[in-house]
């Protein structure tokens, strides 16, 4: 299945959008990763405001997910590659990981919560040739959706692989104004359910479709 844009932006106004619900996607990013944190937190997080309900590490991991935003918008022209996702995985993840395994593939296996299928240990090559594969230009949100899925179940680092996922998705959707992805707080169990029955199944699919009328915003629908 091979899905449609749904929006239809220039450049400018998707990074206009981006910037602007910012601390929304940061407040959800927050939340799928596990950190209950209230919107009114976030923004007061990223005004540099102190939030007595959450730890410092909390606190510093919410800082993490706005400085990945940071980091793509200021790279939006650069190659959705290799080292982009490296450097990415050193700025999102440093608080999740040890320091030597920042922006490093792993080299052993991992523990997927939810389920016993465990994913393969990733190859540099075969992950290069995925990031620069040629997609179909009339189909970029389909592209964006398959590229940050398939980043999600392989697993390349040792964590933070569904954040380096998400946004790859919308680095890809904003180069091409098709809009943002973000999971609604609401809908993080099914998201999680749907994600584990992917990677069980390695058919992306149902979940394409759902993120697609349930996790996407923007402006010119098509």
């Amino acid at each position: 299945m091979v899905l449609p844009n749904k929006y239809a932006m220039s450049l400018e106004e998707n990074i206009f959008i981006a910037k602007r619900i910012l601390v929304d996607s940061v407040y959800q990013q927050a939340n799928l990763e596990g950190i209950g944190v209230t919107f009114v937190d976030t923004q007061d997080i990223l005004n540099n405001i102190n939030v007595g309900t959450l730890s410092p590490t909390e606190i510093s991991k919410v800082c993490c997910l706005r400085d990945g935003w940071d980091y793509l918008l200021s790279h939006i022209d650069s190659p959705t590659d290799l080292i982009f996702i490296e450097n990415l995985h050193e700025i999102v993840a440093r608080f999740d990981v040890p320091y030597q395994y920042l922006g490093k593939l792993r080299e052993d296996d991992v523990i997927i919560s939810g389920t016993k299928w465990r994913p393969e240990l990733p190859e540099a090559d075969k992950i290069f040739h995925k990031l620069n594969s040629v997609p179909d230009q009339n189909h970029m949100t389909d592209h964006a959706l398959e590229l940050g899925l398939w980043l999600m179940r392989c697993q390349p680092f040792k964590d933070g692989n569904k954040r380096i996922g998400s946004y790859v998705i919308n680095k890809i959707l904003i180069q091409n104004g098709c809009g943002i992805f973000n999971v609604p707080v609401k809908l993080d169990g099914k998201f999680k359910q749907y994600l584990v029955d992917f990677y069980e199944t390695n058919d992306p699919d149902f979940l394409k479709q759902w993120i697609f009328e349930h996790c996407m915003d923007g402006t010119h629908e098509i």
